[in-house]
């Protein structure tokens, strides 16, 4: 069962009045969405983005009948595209992007993504396109396989596990992930106390296969330049990689130009055309038990200035 991360916090902040238009860029099993259409309004619009195909099914078996609704597929990284044909450009009032993988997802052991159930080792949002994560270990080499899971998924012990991929697709083609996750366990040295051995692999692998943090820089950039003034840009983000872009991108946006000091200024220096709203917000003891998934969860919201 697919429980919405932070649903109430995150629609409280996107700051919905009747008659605005919106932007779900990660419709999941439409949690979100469905508050977010709870608040609109009739006039109100609402745009919902995801790449999963069983994630469009939901939602045109959901909200099809909703004239206010519309599922798109694709990456929230091409959402000014999305916009422009609809008209929406710079009248956007508030983007909502719930990153990384959805409980469906994970819960789907033929999607490839869970280190504890047997699949197809794929872990592609849209298993339509791209290549699976089985694919890349078939041909990428040992070099490349340290860098991405040292990269993508913070995992120290990068190179001592690519060899042991090398020295196992040897062997046998990896297609399963517990096949990943045995060999992956078997290279560590020692095992992280409460924390599954291959948890930073399998994070690594996917957020490479999906091209995850190029689609979030993308994506940010993107939100700014389609919110109208005073729209809200709310951001779920689920591990460090994610929160490190997107606090940046606030900071950087909200600092305006930063010019070299002693620099003579001939004109007026371009402003931020952000400003962070709050703190960070994390969920609540009662939300963190209810749904372990939600611990790393953390949300940052920020406005769109003139």
């Amino acid at each position: 069962m697919h429980e919405t991360v932070l649903l109430e916090g995150a629609v409280e902040a996107m700051n919905i009045a009747a008659g605005v238009r919106c932007i779900d860029g990660t419709y999941g099993r439409g949690g979100h969405s469905a508050m977010i259409l709870d608040r609109l309004g009739e006039e109100g619009r609402l745009m919902a983005i995801d790449k999963d195909p069983s994630a469009i099914a939901n939602a045109q078996d959901r909200f099809g009948a909703d004239e206010r609704f519309e599922i798109v597929q694709g990456s929230f990284a091409d959402m000014a595209e999305f916009a422009a044909q609809r008209g929406w450009e710079g009248q956007v009032d508030a983007v909502l992007l719930d990153l990384g993988v959805s409980s469906p997802q994970l819960d789907v052991a033929e999607r490839g993504f869970s280190f504890t159930r047997s699949g197809a080792l794929d872990m592609r949002m849209n298993p339509d396109q791209g290549q699976s994560a089985a694919e890349w270990l078939a041909g990428a080499e040992e070099k490349e396989i340290a860098d991405v899971l040292y990269i993508y998924g913070e995992e120290r012990h990068s190179r001592r596990i690519a060899r042991a991929i090398i020295r196992a697709r040897e062997e046998a083609p990896i297609n399963n992930t517990l096949q990943l996750a045995e060999i992956v366990a078997d290279a560590l040295p020692r095992h992280e106390r409460g924390k599954h051995p291959a948890t930073r692999s399998f994070q690594g692998i996917r957020i490479f296969i999906n091209r995850e943090l190029e689609d979030l820089e993308k994506g940010l950039a993107a939100a700014l330049d389609l919110l109208a003034p005073g729209g809200r840009l709310v951001v779920i983000s689920f591990h460090s990689l994610e929160d490190r872009i997107v606090k940046r991108f606030i900071k950087r946006e909200s600092q305006g130009e930063v010019l070299p000091r002693r620099l003579p200024i001939p004109g007026e220096v371009a402003a931020g055309r952000l400003r962070a709203v709050g703190k960070p917000v994390r969920p609540g003891e009662a939300e963190v038990s209810a749904n372990p998934r939600a611990r790393s969860a953390i949300m940052r919201v920020a406005e769109r200035l003139s």
